[in-house]
């Protein structure tokens, strides 16, 4: 028997890809986002947001908000303004008008299929959050068709008598 004096690579170990939303961009997650959108909102109607005023508004305590709006600075999405709270960057304007986006084209979607917005808030809410930039395109796509060629309204069902 002849011996094999060639050595047989290593086997590569092959490490399982690492779990991703559609939500995984960056750094951002669904609480920032949450947070950047209620500081966008506050800015445009008040030009500026400050700590208790964003706690108040998401319903939540003064120390998390803190907290979390810390983060959001150091991160680069706010700068603190003397005396005024804290205004959004570039980036984090970019973030919040992203998410304000999403959240307008599916209550528009929601609406074109006949359901409502208000009653779906929290669907919207959550979708807006974890839609891929491909599916929001092609939610998009959707809203304009229906927009052309809207659904047929139902008619109300008959009681039994």
């Amino acid at each position: 028997m002849a011996r094999m004096s060639a050595i047989l690579p290593p086997i590569p170990v092959v490490e399982p890809p690492r779990k991703r939303s559609a939500h995984d961009r960056a750094v951002v997650t669904e609480s920032m986002e949450d947070y950047l959108e209620c500081i966008f909102d506050l800015e445009s109607t008040k030009g500026y947001a400050c700590v208790s005023d964003v706690a108040e508004a998401l319903q939540l305590n003064r120390a998390s908000t803190s907290i979390m709006v810390k983060r959001l600075g150091k991160l680069g999405f706010l700068r603190y303004e003397p005396y005024r709270g804290f205004a959004l960057t570039v980036e984090g304007i970019r973030v919040a008008e992203k998410i304000r986006k999403r959240h307008a084209m599916l209550a528009d979607l929601f609406q074109l299929m006949g359901l409502d917005q208000h009653e779906h808030h929290s669907d919207i809410e959550g979708l807006e959050h974890h839609l891929s930039d491909r599916a929001f395109r092609r939610f998009g796509e959707l809203a304009a068709h229906l927009r052309r060629h809207p659904l047929p309204t139902r008619a109300p069902a008959r009681r039994k008598i």
